[in-house]
């Protein structure tokens, strides 16, 4: 069995107790060795052998795991974050469907998330915003006509986009032109969950600007939105005291 698997953002204790388990008992390990914090490395046993696919194609990393299923071993495929968000593994999964290898995906925590937990964020506060946009600029991969940044930004939803830091005066460009006021709030985080995490608060204005000032040019998030000035939100009506739903009835008191 081929498991293809989610490391989560970087810090090692966020990769799933699955992704752990299967990490401990595989005996081929292929991971994306540009993004992967290698410490995660250390799950696996002293026996297990370890490509690291930064500098593999993809008939190689196929080749790899086809001759572990001929010896009956177990792999593991170790993607970033989770695999299903720019994880490049639908071509994967395409190879092995027509190979006949029985593969599974494993979930994993995603920047983006571990972004908001870095940021103390809600993304989704009431009266500001109930979207996120998972997004990127175009780059070497296109980016379709309909889901450019500029027709995005209508929306004025919170967009998490990765991928783009070294573009950051174009998105910056884009996302105003599309709608954001030039004051919509922004923050980039760096390697959220790593030790040596770093967060950029601005505005769209003035983001480009500070983040090449510190230095940052990969390896992190940019989130857009109103969510991040942490106010003028409305609270949820799950706890308030008037409000009653299936597990919690508000008293007469409470409703008048």
């Amino acid at each position: 069995m081929v498991y293809i698997v989610g490391a989560g953002p970087g810090d090692p204790e966020l990769i799933t107790v699955k992704g752990q388990r299967c990490l401990q008992q595989a005996d081929v390990v292929i991971y994306a060795g540009s993004l992967v914090n290698p410490v995660l490395l250390d799950l696996c046993r002293e026996d297990a052998v370890i490509y690291n696919s930064a500098s593999m194609t993809l008939a190689e990393v196929i080749a790899v795991i086809a001759e572990a299923e001929k010896a009956g071993k177990m792999t593991v495929r170790l993607h970033t974050g989770d695999p299903s968000i720019y994880g490049a593994i639908e071509e994967q999964m395409a190879e092995l469907e027509r190979r006949g290898i029985a593969f599974t995906v494993v979930p994993g925590v995603s920047s983006f998330l571990a972004a908001a937990a870095s940021l103390r964020q809600e993304y989704t506060l009431p009266g500001i915003s109930q979207t996120v946009i998972l997004t990127r600029q175009a780059g070497r991969t296109a980016v379709p006509e309909r889901e450019k940044l500029r027709s995005l930004a209508a929306h004025r939803a919170t967009m998490c986009i990765f991928l783009s830091v070294t573009m950051l005066d174009d998105v910056a460009e884009e996302l105003t032109s599309g709608g954001y006021a030039p004051e919509t709030s922004v923050a980039v985080v760096q390697r959220a969950s790593w030790p040596n995490e770093r967060i950029v608060r601005g505005t769209l204005q003035d983001i480009a600007v500070k983040v090449r000032e510190a230095g940052i040019d990969r390896t992190a998030m940019i989130v857009v939105g109103d969510c991040l000035r942490k106010s003028g939100y409305e609270p949820s009506r799950l706890y308030a005291p008037e409000f009653s739903h299936g597990f919690r009835q508000a008293s007469s008191e409470e409703k008048r």
